[in-house]
């Protein structure tokens, strides 16, 4: 017997799917509005739902596919964006992911029946119910391959530069030239840039707030575990607020970079960015090599010089995905605080 195709739902079928699961846990479910545009405080769908013969409350619903442990934080803060009645619908939640987002205070419903929902006079909370047969992940487009995630990263740490000619873009994204012609077009096909119908009219990069939100998710769900070059230990914890970075063409990073901005986290994971392993970094603050060691060297994916008065961090955007890659909840407030003080300037649009 054939193995059955894979089945990737589309966000119409998994809201309709996932509104059944919650049918099936005794709620009334309704769909007031559906798909209610691009902005980032409107979701994919308005729903009310009620319990026991009550008119019900509305929900604004998220739908999301292929959800992973490592793009929990990304989801959580995404729902934080769309208020206190925030709906988050996908097409399948793992044991693991539906209890990290039980653990967020993410209300959910899949298409297998798993659901957390809390109401005024109710409480849903089903997990470890099987996926659909031949549930696989989505194949995610050119853009967000490798190459791809780069080019976007420039976009988001520079919207200037998304009319620039594409060589140019290339090269200060650090990718191959023909790389940036299939991002811009796929792009524009998501409606992420709008091309100019006459020629002295600039490129421009738009609903920026939902491109940073696709970038976390895809950068924390599979681009970020490339980037680790090792994990290590040192002598003290703290010796990382006196380090010299520059020294050693190295960045702070995550948990590290998010307490010198925001002063509000305790950091538990050192996170240092550069182009390798400083030798020089290991010896003179005594870095001993360890599986489970609290500090982490990545590689420094990009090749721009990001300019703004934290020149030993890692660009805001960086900060911002590291912090919600984590999942922990203090993190995941230290990253809105990180948004709200560096990037909602730079993804807002005028």
């Amino acid at each position: 017997m054939k193995n059955a195709a894979p089945i990737h739902l589309p966000k119409v079928e998994i809201l309709e799917t996932g509104l059944q699961t919650l049918r099936e846990h005794g709620l009334a479910a309704q769909i007031e509005e559906r798909f209610l545009g691009a902005g980032p405080n409107r979701g994919d769908a308005r729903v009310r739902l009620g319990y026991g013969g009550q008119v019900g409350v509305v929900y604004t619903v998220e739908c999301k596919r292929w959800i992973t442990p490592k793009t929990v934080g990304a989801i959580a803060a995404r729902m934080q964006e769309l208020g206190t009645n925030a709906l988050l619908i996908t097409d399948y939640a793992t044991q693991t992911v539906a209890e990290q987002l039980k653990d967020q205070g993410v209300a959910f419903a899949d298409t297998a029946g798993n659901a957390y929902l809390r109401g005024a006079n109710f409480l849903i909370w089903a997990n470890g119910r099987k996926p659909l047969a031949g549930h696989k992940a989505p194949r995610a487009g050119r853009a967000w391959q490798p190459a791809g995630i780069r080019v976007i990263f420039a976009l988001l740490c520079n919207p200037d530069w998304i009319d620039l000619g594409y060589r140019d873009l290339a090269a200060r994204a650090g990718v191959a030239n023909g790389t940036v012609g299939w991002v811009m077009r796929e792009l524009t096909e998501q409606g992420f840039v709008v091309k100019p119908r006459r020629r002295k009219l600039k490129r421009q990069l738009v609903q920026r707030r939902k491109l940073l939100d696709r970038w976390v998710e895809f950068y924390t769900g599979t681009f970020r575990q490339t980037t680790l070059l090792g994990r290590y230990k040192a002598d003290h914890f703290d010796w990382w607020k006196t380090l010299n970075a520059r020294k050693y063409a190295v960045m702070l990073g995550g948990e590290t970079a998010g307490a010198i901005l925001t002063d509000f986290l305790k950091p538990e994971i050192v996170t240092l960015y550069g182009r390798d392993i400083p030798p020089q970094l290991m010896i003179e603050h005594r870095l001993r090599k360890a599986h489970d060691g609290n500090i982490e060297i990545r590689q420094r994916f990009w090749t721009f010089d990001y300019d703004w008065n934290h020149p030993d961090l890692t660009p805001p955007v960086l900060v911002y995905a590291d912090l919600l890659a984590t999942g922990d909840t203090r993190c995941i407030e230290t990253a809105q605080k990180v948004y709200d003080g560096h990037l909602a300037g730079l993804v807002a649009e005028g």
